[in-house]
């Protein structure tokens, strides 16, 4: 059966184009005008995926999402009319696993909409799980248990995630994580990298700063050599980041 997407945009010709270019390719398609008819919509229909406009009547697409973050982990791309960095850096922030600037191509965003869900479909053997000490990640239902306590992440925090874990004590670098990641035919930037690394971050209870003369996305690590953090995904300064359980032992089942 053909993945069923939900398109949340208050402009009518832009859903009737994505609505033709989505038919044409098979999807089933739901649409939504403003942010109170989109979670209706979403709780009605159950989609595969999300395309979610920002600029919202009623609920902006950033209080959308996050409700939706509360309860699923669908994956949803996100519409930025302004294209600005802080938008798409909140969406990332908020669960969005990927963004699209206004104007776009609607090729384009075909692309990313067959991207994402084949990553969401794809992995390594389901039967496998990871296991350190305090943390457990199942790669067959998608669950991470931290100190005993699940952790909830997005599709693709997850995959970040299981792939660094499955890497112990090796460093990979922004453009490598977006190339084993996120994929060959992603279409954003490395930032993307460090606000999903934040965020796996504070979910794993991990502390990380910011100071007012960083930028948006740029964030520093407090588990240094000289500190007594302890945190799993540590910054290599000039190179990347890696993964560092406790007595770095990797048990696989």
């Amino acid at each position: 059966m053909s993945a069923k997407i939900l398109v949340v945009d208050d402009d009518e010709k832009i859903r009737e184009i994505l609505r033709a270019y989505l038919e044409r390719d098979a999807y089933g398609v739901e649409e939504a005008a403003d942010g109170e008819e989109a979670l209706t919509t979403f709780e009605r229909t159950k989609p595969d995926l999300v395309i979610l406009d920002l600029m919202l009547p009623r609920l902006d697409g950033w209080e959308v999402c996050r409700r939706i973050r509360a309860k699923s982990q669908v994956p949803i791309i996100m519409l930025t009319a302004r294209g600005e960095e802080f938008d798409k850096v909140l969406g990332l922030e908020l669960g969005a696993d990927d963004y699209v600037s206004k104007p776009f191509s609607p090729r384009e965003l075909m692309a990313r909409v067959k991207a994402v869900l084949r990553r969401a479909d794809t992995g390594p053997s389901p039967e496998e799980t990871l296991r350190f000490p305090g943390l457990e990640i199942d790669r067959a239902s998608r669950r991470v248990f931290y100190n005993q306590k699940e952790v909830l992440l997005t599709p693709k925090e997850f995959e970040l995630l299981w792939f660094l874990a499955s890497n112990p004590g090796r460093v990979f670098s922004r453009e490598q994580l977006l190339e084993k990641v996120w994929g060959y035919d992603y279409f954003g930037d490395t930032r993307t990298v460090d606000t999903h690394i934040k965020r796996l971050r504070e979910k794993l209870g991990f502390k990380t700063e910011t100071g007012s003369n960083r930028g948006v996305g740029e964030y520093r690590d407090v588990d240094v050599e000289s500190s007594d953090e302890r945190g799993l995904i540590k910054t290599v300064w000039g190179s990347g980041y890696r993964f560092e359980p406790p007595n770095m032992r990797l048990g696989r089942v």
